[in-house]
C-alpha cells in the first residue's frame, strides 16, 4: 500500500557537456556527502489516444529501476522557478504496464477514471536517464537527494537530448536547496528547468517547440493576497531571465539578450510596485545585483539594434561614397565584444549565485520582516486594492510627463519612456485582475505610444555612431576608414532624425489618445 505525498523538488538544467563538470564527487561545501551511486532508468509514460490525462495536468508512468518496476501517478502544478511540490503516488508493480487498480489511493484512482472515462492506457513516450546520485545531509538535520540526469526522451522516431540535476527535499527548509544548488553546480551554466519530463515528453510527442524565453502570462487570482501575487510574478520573471540567459550563452540570436534585458526591467518593476510591503535591506541588494546584468544585457541589445533596425535598413537608401557595410561591420566588431562580455557576466558563479539567491528569496519569502504586524497585515491583504493603487502611482507618473509633453527635454522623454514600460509591465502583472475590453484597448493604445517613444530613444542612442573607432592600422589606412565610417554615421544619423521630426507629432497624438482612455484598473465603489 501507499499514500499519496507531496515531493519537494528544484530542478535545474544544464548543457549535457557540462554533466562531467559537476561536484558530483568529493566535498560539498556545507554538507556531508552519503555513498555516491549510479542506476539505468527506463521510465514509460501513459495516457489515452487524446491525451486526457495530459490535459487534466496528471502523469501517469512506469519505471524500471535495476529489476524494479515502480508504478507512479503525478499531480500537481507546472514547474515555476525550477521548484515543484507535486503529489506523488507509487507501488511496484510487475512489469511494464501501468494498472489502474493498483493505485492505492481511492480519490486519485477515482480522478484518473473520470478524466479518461474508461479508455484504455497505452505507452506515449518513454525517458532513458542514467542517473548518479548521493544523499547530502546538514548538521541542522537538513537532507537532500541529489541526482544528476542524463540521458534523452523518446517519442517514436523523435529524440531529446536532456540533462538535468534534481534536488529533493527529504527533510528540513527549503532554503538550503538553494545552496546545495551552487555547491554543485559552481560556475557551469543553468536554467530553472521550465518544464517536467513529462511535460517535455508530451512536447517532443506533440511535435511542439521549445518554450520560448519571453515572459509568459501571469495569471492572478481576484482572492490572492498581495504577498501570492507577488511570489507569482517574482516566478514569471525568475523563469524569463534563466530561459534568456541560456538562449545568450548557447546562441547569437538577437532574442536572447532583448528578453534578458526585459526580465531584468520585469524584476525591478515589480520590487517598485510593491516596495511598500518588502524589507528593503534584502530587497534592496538583489535590485542592485539585477540593475548591474541588465546593464550587461543592454550593452548588447543597444547595438543590436543600431546595427539590425537603425543601421541595416539604409543600406539600399545610401548615396554613392557612403559605406553603410563598412558601417555594419565596426558594429558587428563591437558587437561581438559585447557578446563576449556579457556571456562572460551570464557564465560565471558570481551570476549563478544571483539567479539562485532570488529564487531562494521568493520561495523563502525574504521580503519579510520579522515580527512586524502591520506588513504581515498589508502582505495579507487583497491584492485587487493593491493592484489598483499600485497602478494608479506608476499612471500618475507617466502623466506628470504626459502634461508638459510639448516642452519635455530629451532627457525627459527618455525619462518618460522608461515610466511608461514600468505602468506596462505593471498593468500586464495585474491584467488578470482587470479583464475586458477597456484594459485590451488601454495596452493597445500604450504599446503604440511606446513604440514611438522606442524609436525616438533608437534615433537619439544612434548619436553613438559618431564615436565609433577606426580600430587598428596605419596612419593613412586608418584615417580613410575613420573618414568612411564618419560619413557612414552621418548619413545614418540624418536620415532618422529627419524621421523623428515626423514621429514626434504621432507620440502627442497618442499620448492625447491614451490619457484621454478610461483607467480600467480604477475599481468601482459600493
Amino acid at each position: 500500500m501507499s499514500t499519496p505525498d507531496r515531493e519537494v523538488e528544484l530542478k535545474l538544467e544544464l548543457e549535457p557537456d557540462a554533466a562531467e563538470s559537476v561536484k558530483f564527487s568529493g566535498a560539498v561545501a556545507g554538507f556531508s556527502s552519503g555513498r555516491t551511486s549510479t542506476k539505468q532508468l527506463r521510465s514509460i509514460y501513459f495516457d489515452t489516444a487524446d491525451l486526457r490525462l495530459h490535459k487534466a495536468k496528471i502523469a501517469a508512468r512506469v519505471r524500471r529501476s535495476g529489476r524494479r518496476w515502480i508504478q507512479t501517478v503525478k499531480l500537481g502544478k507546472p514547474l515555476s522557478g525550477g521548484l515543484s511540490s507535486p503529489i506523488e503516488i507509487e507501488i511496484d508493480v510487475s512489469g511494464p504496464q501501468f494498472q489502474l487498480d493498483l493505485v492505492a489511493d481511492e480519490g486519485i484512482r477515482r480522478q484518473i477514471t473520470e478524466c479518461t472515462g474508461g479508455a484504455e492506457l497505452a505507452p506515449c513516450f518513454e525517458t532513458v536517464m542514467q542517473r548518479t546520485q548521493r544523499d547530502l545531509t546538514r548538521e541542522d538535520g537538513t537532507i537532500i537527494e541529489a541526482a544528476l540526469d542524463t540521458g534523452e526522451i523518446i517519442a517514436g522516431d523523435k529524440r531529446l537530448p536532456l540533462c538535468e540535476l534534481e534536488l529533493e527535499l527529504k527533510s528540513g527548509g527549503i532554503a538550503p536547496l538553494y545552496e546545495a544548488a551552487l555547491a554543485l553546480m559552481g560556475s557551469n551554466a543553468f536554467r530553472f528547468s521550465p518544464e517536467s519530463k513529462a511535460e517535455r515528453g508530451y512536447r517532443l510527442f506533440l511535435g511542439q517547440d521549445e518554450a520560448p524565453c519571453s515572459a509568459g502570462t501571469v495569471n492572478l487570482a481576484g482572492t490572492m493576497s498581495v504577498e501570492d501575487a507577488y511570489q507569482h510574478i517574482l516566478r514569471s520573471c525568475i523563469d524569463q531571465i534563466s530561459a534568456a540567459r541560456m538562449v545568450c550563452l548557447t546562441s547569437a540570436n538577437n532574442e536572447g539578450p532583448h528578453q534578458l534585458r526585459i526580465g531584468f526591467r520585469r524584476l525591478r518593476t515589480a520590487f517598485k510596485l510593491f516596495r511598500p510591503v518588502l524589507d528593503p535591506r534584502r530587497t534592496g541588494a538583489l535590485d542592485q545585483q539585477a540593475s548591474r546584468y541588465a546593464t550587461a544585457a543592454g550593452a548588447l541589445r543597444d547595438l543590436d539594434v543600431l546595427s539590425d533596425e537603425i543601421t541595416a535598413p539604409l543600406a539600399s537608401h545610401a548615396p554613392d561614397g557612403i559605406s553603410i557595410p563598412l558601417l555594419l561591420e565596426q558594429l558587428e566588431k563591437d558587437r561581438q565584444a559585447a557578446r563576449q562580455a556579457l556571456k562572460a557576466e551570464l557564465a560565471s558563479t558570481a551570476f549563478n549565485s544571483f539567479l539562485l539567491d532570488i529564487a531562494s528569496y521568493c520561495e523563502t519569502a525574504g521580503w519579510r520582516k520579522e515580527e512586524d504586524a502591520r506588513q504581515a497585515d498589508r502582505l495579507a491583504g487583497a491584492v485587487t486594492s493593491f493592484a489598483s493603487e499600485a497602478i494608479g502611482k506608476r499612471w500618475r507618473k507617466v502623466q506628470s510627463y504626459g502634461q508638459r509633453l510639448d516642452t519635455l527635454s530629451r532627457t525627459e522623454r527618455h525619462d518618460m519612456r522608461k515610466a511608461l514600460k514600468k505602468f506596462r509591465y505593471g498593468l500586464e502583472f495585474f491584467a488578470s485582475l482587470f479583464p475586458g475590453e477597456a484594459r485590451k484597448a488601454f495596452l493597445k493604445q500604450l504599446k503604440t505610444l511606446q513604440d514611438v517613444f522606442g524609436y525616438l530613444n533608437d534615433v537619439a542612442m544612434a548619436e553613438r555612431l559618431t564615436a565609433l573607432s577606426p580600430g587598428a592600422g596605419k596612419a593613412a589606412g586608418k584615417a580613410a576608414r575613420a573618414a568612411s565610417l564618419a560619413a557612414a554615421s552621418g548619413f545614418v544619423l540624418g536620415w532618422h532624425e529627419a524621421q523623428a521630426r515626423t514621429a514626434w507629432p504621432e507620440a502627442r497624438s497618442g499620448w492625447k489618445e491614451a490619457s484621454k482612455a478610461k483607467p480600467c484598473w480604477t475599481r468601482k465603489k459600493r
